[in-house]
């Protein structure tokens, strides 16, 4: 098959997954390394757009052959990728046999969510929650900055504390927070069988729901003069204090 006219209903349904209100089944893979992640993990490739007499992906017959003009179009990247993917979202069941959980609240930065992804399923993380008003897991940012971890590992969005007590009642339950009164340092702290780690935005930290909810404080010592960490550092530092 192949397109030629931006003006293809096929292509006009597919630029609109670049909005987030139109990513409810469907989401962007763009660049071969990201389609190939996708292909190898099990994710079911609704439609594949590839540039004319690009050689890749040779064995993918239902293959959209294509210009740079409509790539361009469907793409999210300042340079159009040689190769745009629509798969179909994964979609998991809670499971008692986490143990290792990371909680992400109101996470603004597409890059941040997708590089702490990354790290999360490098330092052995069993399952990622995004809880409040995170930004979308399938924003293209996000799933090109997760380099492929995007489906190794269950990602859930909840909004509900309940879910939170009801789940978590025999874990360790960690604020990661600035300096502050009843916090331990990383570099005393101990890991836990069982815990659910949690993180809030550069801006606003966690929330006072999840700090009360907290068993445990904990603090990156660093030096004074440096006010802060970017959240991905610090959610890297952590998480190899706490690889097992």
């Amino acid at each position: 098959m192949k397109i030629t006219s931006v003006n293809n209903e096929l292509v006009k349904e597919t630029a609109k997954l670049l909005q987030k209100k139109y990513r409810t089944d469907y989401f962007l893979l763009e660049g071969e390394k990201c389609v190939e992640e996708a292909i190898n993990a099990g994710i079911k490739i609704k439609h594949l757009f590839i540039e004319e007499n690009c050689q890749l992906f040779t064995d993918i017959k239902e293959k959209i052959e294509t210009n740079s003009v409509i790539l361009n179009k469907i793409s999210s990247t300042t340079t159009a990728p040689k190769v745009v993917a629509v798969g179909e979202k994964l979609k998991y069941k809670w499971s008692n046999k986490f143990k290792r959980v990371l909680l992400l609240e109101n996470i603004k930065d597409a890059g941040n969510l997708g590089t702490i992804i990354r790290t999360a399923t490098a330092f052995n993380i069993d399952a990622i929650i995004l809880y409040g008003d995170t930004v979308d897991l399938y924003n293209p940012k996000t799933v090109r900055s997760s380099v492929g971890n995007l489906w190794k590992i269950p990602i859930f969005e909840i909004q509900d504390i309940n879910f939170l007590k009801d789940n978590f009642v025999h874990f360790e339950k960690i604020a990661t927070l600035p300096k502050s009164d009843g916090s331990v340092l990383l570099k005393d702290f101990e890991s836990p069988e069982k815990f659910l780690l949690m993180f809030g935005s550069e801006a606003d930290g966690l929330s006072s729901e999840l700090k009360n909810f907290a068993t445990k404080n904990l603090t990156i010592e660093m030096m004074p003069k440096v006010e802060s960490l970017n959240l991905s550092i610090s959610c890297g530092i952590i998480l190899y204090k706490l690889f097992k």
